[in-house]
């Protein structure tokens, strides 16, 4: 929440290890992890691509699809198109009445929160980080 206004994604991109500006939702959700120590604890994985973060929760049999209730914390995933492509990450601020409630980087290029319905067609799913 703290990093709500953030335009243009430094410090998450090159913090990351990219020498410039990249495209960077995954480069903050992981720098968000890291800064709570869920790299060091391998409770979440340090990701640029969002694929990459889709089949590592796959992978540990921590996901779940776009129906799915999400709780604070879950990383939700996005494929716009719906073209089976992951487009875009953000963490789960809340679930209330049927509304997603997110933080999200690189959304107009500035950390925003933003709100889905549960089960929207842009949502691909969730990791369920074991915290």
């Amino acid at each position: 929440m703290t990093q709500l206004g953030n335009e243009g994604g430094q410090p998450y991109w090159s913090w990351y290890g990219f020498e410039g500006r990249v495209e960077w939702c995954a480069c903050f959700v992981s720098w968000c992890s890291e800064q709570c120590g869920y790299l060091e604890n391998g409770i979440i994985p340090k990701f640029s691509l969002c694929s990459d973060g889709v089949n590592w929760f796959k992978g540990k049999g921590q996901w779940q699809d776009k129906n799915y209730e999400p709780q604070a914390g879950d990383l939700i995933f996005f494929d716009w198109g719906s073209d089976g492509s992951i487009d875009h990450v953000g963490i789960v601020e809340k679930c209330e009445n049927g509304t997603v409630y997110t933080v999200e980087g690189n959304s107009g290029d500035a950390c925003k929160q933003q709100s889905y319905p549960v089960g929207s067609g842009s949502i691909y799913g969730y990791g369920c980080p074991a915290y």
